[in-house]
């Protein structure tokens, strides 16, 4: 996280802090589409105050509705209503019964509606009695009957109709005493967003809607949660949840634009999601479960993402690019679904508008693929800033990085480190830089470094860190990988690999390759050889005949064979055969930091004069014989120091590095010592003659004024056989 990422955050933070806070963002309830929220936007701190109010406001209101609706005077003026009703539905009834008895019927009222019973000699009889009456007089009572129904029906209507009117006049005295509770708590809120079309609406919405339930007001709370629905009862309302405020994102805290950056980079970590919860086995969501993601919270400042997180989830790339091209944010709770082929009823929220400056860390390779694969990238993604992984090894630098040093260790927690810890710090800078006048800035990589000497000096229960456990944690980083390097070493040691380090040979010499494993690399040697004979095919690459040669290897021979050509064949042509091959290797050279090597195997052939196989060699070189720096220099004096450590150092081994590399040296303790002490040698050579004089112990001979070479030097010895190759091949 730290280095290039850290940098950025610092940078844009500077610029941030200098910005306006951005508005909160809540989400209301859409009294006229339930599953479609509403986006509200206040200024930074106001949306919690919007929240809050609400809050009050639902308990407020559900106070004063009780308290209202529960109180004498309420039950009174209600009792005074009914009575009204009830006076004239009883003289309704009475002429009803006037009527009936004309007919030689009584009415009766009861809870279950009106019915009527004949009247003989002053007295009702029951359906028993009726039926024993004489048929003339059962016939009588049952014309009479039909008349008497007609008007209880007609009575029936009258007593409806007064009821409704009775109702109606309740509940608008009912809603004009509610409306009466209800402006005085809600007033106050209107006149506070009196300016915000949404939340205005949103106010006169709530009252209707509470008028509409005043009844689920007045009832008696619930004895459990009203969060939650009655067991069995999955569908119980209650409307005031409606009311309350989903604060989406709240900027009451932020001082300054935002600057968001996280190592989640899932779908709903980044756009926003809508929770569920289980409710008696039915999954249940509303308004309030809608939750922000990291765009949203970076919204009207910075977001700082990794590119290759991101990348590696193509819907999410996919939904920033889009988010950005229209500038809104949509929350679709589908997307992750989709993936698991179940899509659930969903809300679908007002977009928010974004305005967010997105920032892409990611090494240059990303880079260009996006430039070449992407053409809605550079649209987005219009400013390119490049970061130098090296700086120069100044003072003023070096106090920089023991700055960050410092407060990395600070900021982790981490013991601090003394200033010979530091001065270890500064030298492995340097290595990571591959230039000991450079320090690295890969800060990532240090601060991992820092941690774990940290730790070691924890475990040894010591308040500081000293150079020790930095040497511990380089050592241990290294143990930790060398299985492939120590296999490697084993077999040289068991003579499986054929790697000389004492005697001479002609036409053979170790050259050395670096081997990656993992964040380390190791050097190794490889045997060269060249053998050189009569004929006309020139070089031949064995690695490049079987197809085990790349590209910048193959140029490497070619070079090889430019060089000959001008030192050599000046006044003859060659007429020869060089066979160049790296022994024991079956999974293909690529590079040309082995072209000196070739060049020193291939005069060795032709001239017959031997090389030392205690020395090893690196090194490019170009077709005028000058020796061009190559990587891994370190590694590679390392790896063949290691082979002849084990084998018995005589101080006749070394290593032969171009002599631009020399700044790039950065060795363990433990080889600088054997250097000093003359058991261990590093030779820095700038042209091809320099080198085969070190190998051979012969000098390389230069051309006169003739164009001759001096007797007895290598370059004379090849010129003479390379001439007889020639005189020879003109007499066949």
């Amino acid at each position: 996280m730290y280095g290039k990422t850290m940098y950025a955050k610092k940078y844009v933070s500077n610029i941030a802090e200098k910005q306006k806070s951005p508005d909160d963002w809540c989400y209301i309830y859409n009294f006229e589409n339930s599953n479609e929220p509403i986006a509200v936007s206040l200024p930074a701190g106001q949306g919690k105050v919007f929240k809050e109010n609400m809050d009050n406001f639902i308990t407020d209101i559900r106070r004063s509705i009780k308290l209202t609706f529960n109180n004498e005077d309420f039950e009174k003026e209600k009792v005074l209503i009914k009575q009204k009703y009830d006076e004239k539905k009883n003289e309704i009834l009475e002429k009803l019964n006037k009527k009936s008895m004309k007919h030689g019927f009584q009415v009766r009222t009861t809870a279950n509606g009106i019915y009527m019973m004949p009247v003989i000699d002053g007295k009702t009889i029951e359906e028993e009695e009726f039926d024993k009456l004489d048929d003339n007089v059962k016939q009588s009572f049952e014309e009479k009957s039909s008349l008497v129904q007609e008007q209880i029906f007609e009575v029936i209507g009258q007593i409806k109709s007064i009821e409704r009117e009775t109702d109606k006049r309740v509940e608008e005295w009912q809603a004009n005493i509610a409306l009466l509770t209800i402006n005085s708590s809600i007033n106050i809120l209107k006149n506070t967003y009196k300016k915000d079309k949404k939340i205005s609406k949103f106010l006169e919405d709530v009252k209707v809607n509470i008028l509409k339930n005043i009844d689920l007001f007045i009832k008696e709370d619930n004895p459990h949660d009203p969060k939650h629905p009655v067991p069995g009862k999955p569908d119980n309302k209650e409307p005031w949840l409606n009311y309350r405020v989903n604060l989406f994102v709240d900027n009451s805290h932020q001082e300054g634009a935002p600057v968001i950056m996280d190592s989640n980079y899932s779908y709903h970590n980044l756009f926003g999601k809508l929770e569920y919860e289980n409710q008696y086995g039915m999954l249940k969501t509303d308004f309030t479960m809608l939750k922000s993601g990291l765009l949203h919270k970076a919204n009207g400042g910075y977001i700082i993402l990794q590119a290759e997180d991101l990348l590696a989830n193509q819907v999410c790339y996919d939904t920033l690019k889009r988010a950005l091209t229209i500038k809104e944010l949509n929350i679709d709770n589908n997307m992750e679904q989709r993936a698991q082929y179940m899509v659930m009823i969903s809300l679908k929220p007002e977009p928010i508008p974004i305005d967010v400056k997105v920032l892409l860390v990611g090494n240059s390779h990303i880079y260009h693929a996006l430039l070449a694969l992407d053409p809605e990238f550079k649209k987005l993604f219009k400013i390119k800033v490049e970061f130098d992984e090296t700086a120069p090894r100044t003072d003023s630098n070096i106090m920089r990085l023991a700055k960050f040093v410092n407060s990395y260790a600070t900021k982790e927690e981490d013991l601090p480190l003394d200033k010979y810890a530091m001065a270890k710090i500064v030298e492995y800078t340097s290595k990571l830089a591959d230039d000991k006048t450079k320090l690295s800035t890969k800060f990532s990589d240090i601060g991992e470094i820092i941690s774990e000497s940290s730790t070691w000096a924890r475990l040894a229960k010591k308040k500081v860190v000293t150079a020790e456990y930095v040497d511990k944690t380089l050592n241990e980083r290294i143990d930790r990988v060398k299985k492939h390097d120590a296999r490697h070493l084993e077999l040289i040691e068991e003579d499986m690999l054929l790697i000389s380090t004492s005697g001479h040979e002609v036409g053979s010499l170790n050259g050395l390759t670096v081997m990656t494993v993992g964040y380390h690399s190791f050097g190794k040697p490889s045997k060269i050889t060249a053998n050189t004979y009569m004929g006309k095919d020139g070089i031949v690459n064995v690695e490049r005949e079987v197809d085990l040669s790349g590209p910048s290897h193959s140029k490497g021979i070619l070079i090889l064979s430019g060089y000959l050509g001008e030192t050599f064949a000046q006044d003859m042509t060659l007429a020869v055969n060089i066979s160049i091959c790296f022994e024991q290797l079956y999974s293909g050279v690529d590079g040309d930091s082995a072209s000196s090597t070739e060049v020193y195997a291939t005069l060795s052939s032709l001239s017959g004069v031997p090389i030392k196989q205690s020395i090893a060699v690196t090194g490019s070189m170009n077709q005028k014989g000058l020796i061009q720096p190559i990587g891994g220099v370190n590694e590679k004096i390392e790896g063949f120091y290691q082979i002849c450590k084990s084998r018995g150092l005589t101080g006749e081994h070394g290593v032969i590095i171009p002599v631009q590399n020399v700044r790039n040296l950065s060795l363990s303790d433990e080889l600088i010592d054997d250097v000093k002490k003359g058991k261990f040698h590093v030779y820095a050579v700038s042209t091809i003659d320099e080198g085969i004089e070190i190998l051979t112990g012969v000098p390389a001979g230069k051309k006169n004024k003739d164009g001759k070479f001096p007797a007895g030097t290598i370059n004379y010895l090849a010129y003479e056989k390379l001439k007889r190759y020639a005189e020879l091949s003109k007499d066949k």
